[in-house]
């Protein structure tokens, strides 16, 4: 969340680059939160102020009571001010509350690096390879019935829309892919994790997907979330932690199912392995000093788009508009790899600089060689997403007989080519 002195100290700023979002309502919700913060100072000055008169009439009585004088009225007198203490620290503890919520529902700001715009139309192509002339352009998901890789299905009644069941050589393309990008993160730096995929309600606030996205998520019972990314659990272990300076930057990398209720259930864009409610995820989360996090992001940018070139897929890098970036990014490049079989554009990884938003949330400092605190900057990336970068993959390699599988996932797969049984 946005931090009150920045609100405060940029007022204008703020409210611009709100309304640049699409937010009408901006000066109103950064109105609401000055607000309370003015209510909250003025209640906080009130507790201590009843707080030092609770202190010094309690000496008062002990000394009354040690020279054996009359204490009563001042003993009343505790007696009131304890239950007014009481009514203020409810007070305080309330609108504090009203304040968090309120700086809950602000979204980051975006950067002055982030092109203005409305929505995805208004996202500004910054790389783009050829697209390649192939012979034969079948959509992944008569592929996949044809090779009997993934079953729809199955998956439908095992679980509901939107859950596929990975088979054979479908499944151990999956487990190449996994295998591939954590090996990969781990030769750019980054320490793997194995993290749960139940995600309590406080790690959800932390990373700003609650109360934002709460229409997209899964809720399992009592406290818990399925996971809609690993970027949840990765940054969440650094939560109200303080970082030596000369830690950062840290790279985090995981791998988990992923989690979302927003799959649609029509037309082509959300056939297949287009939309689903579970797929698999490599994560890259990076925490980093601020000066150098936009370094950091392009960095990120490179890593992921040599992903993808190893597996030697057509793709483009958009820097999303402000309309279109996600509720707590400043600034998000999307790469995108393309469909021969769809003959579009496929969302495969976004790669976000959150600068303190979500540090601010989880309380997320690093210590300066000075003794200063700050708060860090987190960065993520998909590196990357599975479902359709299987799809591209399927629809680019299909020669007509069979599916050959890229040089660089033979290693993992232990086989060259996906044939018909």
């Amino acid at each position: 969340m946005l931090e009150l002195s920045f609100l405060d100290s940029q007022y204008e700023k703020i409210i611009q680059g709100l309304q640049n979002r699409g937010y009408n309502n901006a000066k109103e919700l950064v109105d609401k939160a000055l607000s309370l913060n003015v209510n909250r100072k003025k209640l906080k000055k009130e507790f201590d102020s009843i707080s030092t008169d609770l202190n010094e009439t309690s000496k008062k009585i002990e000394e009354l009571i040690k020279n054996k004088s009359d204490a009563k009225s001042f003993i009343e007198k505790t007696k009131e001010l304890k239950e007014s203490l009481k009514n203020v620290k409810n007070d305080l503890s309330n609108c504090e509350n009203e304040l968090k919520e309120a700086l809950y529902c602000i979204p980051n700001v975006p950067s002055d690096k982030c092109p203005i715009g409305k929505n995805s139309d208004e996202n500004k192509v910054v790389f783009c390879t050829d697209i390649p002339s192939v012979k034969f352009k079948v959509p992944h998901w008569e592929l996949i019935k044809d090779f009997d890789i993934i079953d729809f299905n199955l998956g439908n009644t095992l679980t509901g829309a939107g859950f596929p069941v990975y088979k054979g050589k479908g499944a151990q393309l999956q487990r190449a892919l996994i295998n591939f990008f954590l090996d990969e993160g781990e030769k750019n730096g980054a320490k793997e994790f194995e993290v749960p995929i139940l995600i309590n309600t406080d790690s959800l606030y932390g990373t700003g997907q609650l109360p934002d996205k709460e229409g997209q998520m899964y809720f399992a019972t009592g406290d818990f979330g399925l996971v809609p990314t690993a970027e949840v659990p990765l940054t969440n272990m650094y939560r109200n932690a303080i970082i030596k300076e000369e830690e950062l930057p840290i790279k985090l990398t995981g791998y988990t199912p992923c989690f979302r209720r927003e799959a649609g259930s029509w037309g082509a864009h959300v056939r297949g392995l287009n939309r689903l409610h579970q797929f698999d995820k490599v994560e890259l989360v990076v925490l980093s000093k601020p000066e150098e996090s936009y370094k950091i992001l392009e960095e990120m940018r490179s890593y992921v788009e040599g992903l993808v070139q190893k597996l030697e897929l057509p793709y483009r890098v958009l820097a999303l508009c402000s309309g279109d970036i996600g509720f707590n990014s400043a600034f998000t490049y999307d790469i995108e790899v393309f469909s021969v079989g769809q003959d579009r554009w496929l969302e495969s990884s976004s790669i976000s600089n959150f600068l303190t938003y979500q540090a601010n949330r989880l309380q997320l400092k690093y210590r300066t060689k000075d003794g200063e605190l700050k708060l860090a900057h987190t960065l993520n990336g998909s590196a990357l997403a599975l479902p359709r970068i299987v799809a591209a993959l399927l629809e680019l390699n299909y020669d007509g007989e069979k599916i050959n599988i890229p040089k660089v996932l033979q290693p993992y797969t232990h086989f060259d080519c996906i044939e018909k049984k």
